[in-house]
């Protein structure tokens, strides 16, 4: 039975869920356990570090005051907390700094949705490294498919975040593997993920942003646990009348949802983040210093700068005069200022009001045009100078190409991971770590990991 009978036979929804319910460890290659293994060091990452977060703090202190079952752990916390209010926190405080990773099947963020409810759950039941690795993939390969059925209109046009709304899907499919459900009960799963899920575009550069990745994994484990008790939902959430599809894109592709992708799997299309901005700015800030570096160019040589993108980046990332460090990474003009001043672009620090208030910076950010093209990859940007001496120099970088090193990768990771672990944890801590991570599919379960997670 080929992809296109299999969804009409079954449903594209069931077609889905069937797929990602019947993998199983010995389906996932080397390559592809890899880039899982090195997804879930990125997250942990991310989450030890936005854990001291602003945000988190406060939704911290109100689901701290709300109670419950203290089976999970919190970043950065002695105390536990039930494994949905872990799960949100933990979600939340790994998007807070926009620095974990990528997929442009969603198109977003897929770790950050999957993961915080995954390791909750597995560290309430007990699970081993091996079956919260396979669920992973599972949840991670399922909210790529479902993307791509939905591409572009739904995050492009009617301005959905995808990490939220396809995310809720990713993190019920990995719950409901973990926890073993049978065939109706994990498509019902995927029915209540799709009722809940919710996030706006336009709350980028806000701390809604960060919370709808735990929202996502907060919705997606809600809405395995509810599927195990016998909660009910439709079988067919994706295609039905006024069902997800219908209601939240333009576009509606059935025949994607079983392609193979490049590759084989869509884990293996991963990108990592190495600045510590939104995703869409990363190629102005890689084009800016290019040309810092090749032709010295200095704050006080510029004149005029254009950069030319992707017109979606428009409504992503391009507030034009920030004044907060979170604003601050959202905005393509002051991303392209900061690459072309030479400041360090994946230093949390940098991301402050005072950067973006910096007069140095707001007089060359003031310089930037920005020319909106159509037919470009949303990850591509060129950027043409006029220097005050009359020359132009230009510079061009695409952000959206997946690495074909996972060697040079992994160890580009590691170097972040302890620049974002070690002055939070310690070196001893953070070393601990590190190796456990490296060998996360032999872990016979998580309680030592979480340990070194939390306070």
């Amino acid at each position: 039975m080929n992809a296109i009978t299999d969804i009409q036979s079954k449903g594209l929804t069931r077609a889905l869920a069937d797929q990602a319910r019947g993998l199983i460890p010995a389906d996932i290659p080397g390559e592809a356990r890899t880039w899982a293994r090195q997804c879930i060091l990125d997250y942990i990452a991310c989450g030890v570090a936005g854990a001291s977060d602003e945000l988190t703090a406060i939704l911290l202190a109100e689901l701290r005051e709300q109670g419950g079952r203290e089976s999970a752990t919190v970043f950065g916390q002695a105390e536990r907390l039930p494994a949905g209010s872990a799960a949100l926190i933990n979600g939340a405080a790994s998007h807070a700094l926009d620095f974990d990773d990528v997929n442009l099947a969603m198109p977003g963020h897929p770790s950050v949705a999957i993961l915080p409810a995954l390791l909750a759950l597995a560290e309430e039941r007990g699970s081993s490294g091996i079956d919260v690795l396979t669920a992973f993939v599972a949840g991670y390969e399922l909210q790529c498919r479902i993307g791509r059925v939905l591409a572009p209109g739904h995050y492009d046009v009617l301005g959905f975040h995808a990490t939220a709304t396809i995310g809720s899907f990713g993190a019920a499919a990995a719950c409901a593997h973990l926890l073993g459900l049978d065939r109706e009960k994990f498509v019902v799963a995927l029915g209540i993920a799709g009722t809940q899920a919710a996030g706006l575009k336009s709350m980028f550069g806000t701390m809604c942003k960060p919370l709808h990745a735990g929202k996502a994994s907060y919705h997606g484990l809600m809405a395995a646990k509810l599927a195990m008790r016998g909660f009910t939902s439709r079988a067919d959430v994706l295609e039905c009348q006024q069902g997800f599809a219908s209601t939240h894109s333009p576009d509606f592709h059935p025949e994607r949802a079983l392609e193979t992708p490049v590759g084989g799997w869509y884990i293996q299309s991963n990108l990592f983040t190495y600045q510590a901005a939104c995703y869409m700015v990363h190629s102005s800030i890689e084009s800016a210093r290019k040309l810092r570096e090749q032709f010295g160019v200095t704050p006080d040589r510029v004149e005029r700068v254009r950069v030319e993108l992707e017109e979606s980046c428009d409504r992503i990332c391009n507030i034009p005069a920030p004044r907060t460090g979170l604003e601050a990474k959202f905005s393509l003009r002051l991303a392209t200022a900061m690459g072309l001043a030479g400041f360090d672009t994946s230093r949390l620090s940098t991301y402050s009001q005072a950067v973006a208030e910096d007069p140095t910076l707001v007089r060359l950010r003031d310089k930037v045009d920005l020319d909106f093209r159509v037919g470009i990859p949303n990850t591509f940007a060129q950027i043409e100078l006029l220097l005050t001496d009359g020359t132009r120099v230009s510079a061009r970088h695409d952000s959206g190409i997946a690495a074909d090193d996972t060697v040079f990768q992994g160890r580009r990771l590691e170097e972040k991971f302890v620049g974002l672990v070690e002055p939070i944890l310690g070196a001893q801590r953070c070393q601990a770590l590190n190796s456990m991570l490296g060998d996360f599919e032999r872990l016979e379960n998580l309680s030592e990991l979480m340990a070194l997670i939390g306070g």
